[in-house]
């Protein structure tokens, strides 16, 4: 059958904006395309589980709006629907006076973006927080908490297809290219074709070349980088109550490594950021010879490495020294022993590169024809989904002239 809209990536964004859209438009035969054998398992799946606050993104961006009023909008939908979340609190804490500056101008930057709640304590208050953390002061941010990202981007997607029985979703389908004619587009696939009116691109870490493929000129090329995690033993988990930050460098593009309680009850500490040879590997030697290619080719990469030369040769010894991931943790925990911590799993983020090397850093979106493509949905687009997935519904009414 022709559907009237075909959304490509079954990650959070792509069912978020499923969601909103069959919600405004029951009327419509929407169809999910995933490549993958179930929903979420790439940067979803496999992210910190983190509800973000809207701390850390500069006023007024689409990152700060999108965070503040899509964490209110995913934390009522996990209430209602009975995804595991909890809105526990975290700390971001300063160990050294170097860092106080910064963590003031994160402070001043979450009450510009209506953190709720959010107040500067003392190494005292720290601690009564999280006993274990020294410190000599930091922020409290009690609207921040943790949730099972990937139970909450199948219950939206269950919830969309439950309102239109000609919805679909196509699992397994890996999109190859793009056909259009006068009458028709067509989404060839590996199994077959889908025909569709209009295209929604949520592609992730394939968000340029699925770009490409619908003859979108982008100059920026998607690189990824692999976060490692490790977990805390059972004998150490009680050193770690919820969330704990340290302030993030403002010259590294990355958060830093953290602690954070995940709603299985384990405590995960990390991720470093090391760049990946392959997009989609989660293991310390994956490979892609056309990922490699791809990304080693390409000159913004290589900006990027030599602005940030230090940091990377810090976090590639990180990722393969346990002792030297431990000296990190303990800046912040110093009672942490080598016998607390065992390696766990990884993720691997998106970062949309210009060739000046710049990280493409807010949500980017690109319209084409008939296609809306979400070119940049980085951290903390899973948490700000259904504010991305409203957005681009008012993107398709105003773009394809739907109202």
């Amino acid at each position: 059958m022709a559907y009237d809209v075909a959304i490509i990536g079954g990650g959070i964004v792509g069912a978020a904006t499923l969601y909103k859209m069959q919600k405004r438009y029951p009327e419509l035969a929407i169809v999910l395309i995933e490549k993958e054998a179930k929903l979420a398992d790439h940067q979803t799946g496999n992210n910190s589980g983190v509800i973000h606050s809207g701390l850390y993104y500069k006023p007024g961006s689409l990152k700060a709006k999108n965070c503040v009023a899509g964490r209110h909008e995913l934390v009522a939908f996990a209430k209602e629907h009975h995804v595991a979340h909890d809105v526990c609190g975290k700390v971001v804490v300063a160990v050294d006076q170097s860092e106080l500056s910064n963590m003031d101008k994160i402070f001043q930057n979450g009450l510009a973006n209506n953190t709720e709640g959010i107040e500067m304590i003392d190494a005292k208050r720290v601690k009564e927080i999280e006993p274990y953390v020294e410190s000599i002061g930091g922020i409290w941010v009690p609207c921040t908490g943790i949730i099972d990202f990937r139970g909450a981007t199948e219950k939206m997607a269950e919830i969309a297809l439950s309102m239109q029985p000609k919805s679909a979703m196509k699992l397994n389908h890996e999109v190859i290219g793009i056909e259009r004619s006068a009458e028709k587009t067509i989404v060839a696939t590996n199994k077959g074709t889908i025909e569709a009116k209009y295209l929604i691109f949520c592609g992730g870490l394939q968000a340029d070349r699925l770009a490409k493929k619908d003859g979108v000129k982008l100059k920026e090329k998607v690189v990824g980088f692999r976060g490692d995690y490790y977990e805390l033993t059972e004998e150490a988990k009680h050193k770690v109550k919820n969330l704990i930050y340290p302030v993030p460098n403002p010259d590294f593009p990355f958060l830093g490594v953290h602690f954070t309680r995940m709603t299985n009850g384990e405590i995960e500490c990390g991720p470093n950021a090391v760049f990946t040879f392959k997009r989609e590997g989660y293991g310390k030697t994956d490979f892609s010879m056309k990922d490699t290619v791809d990304a080693l080719t390409y000159k913004g990469t290589w900006k990027l490495f030599f602005k940030n030369m230090k940091f990377g040769i810090d976090e590639y010894r990180r990722a393969f020294s346990k002792r030297l991931f431990l000296k990190t943790l303990q800046r912040i925990i110093p009672t942490l022993t080598m016998e607390d911590i065992h390696p766990g799993r990884a993720g691997v983020r998106a970062l949309l590169l210009a060739e000046d090397g710049d990280t493409r850093d807010d949500f980017r979106f690109e319209f084409h024809e008939n296609s809306i493509h979400v070119l940049n949905a980085p951290s903390p687009a899973a948490t700000a989904s259904l504010a991305i997935g409203g957005q681009i519904v008012d993107e398709a009414e105003k773009h394809f002239g739907w109202k």
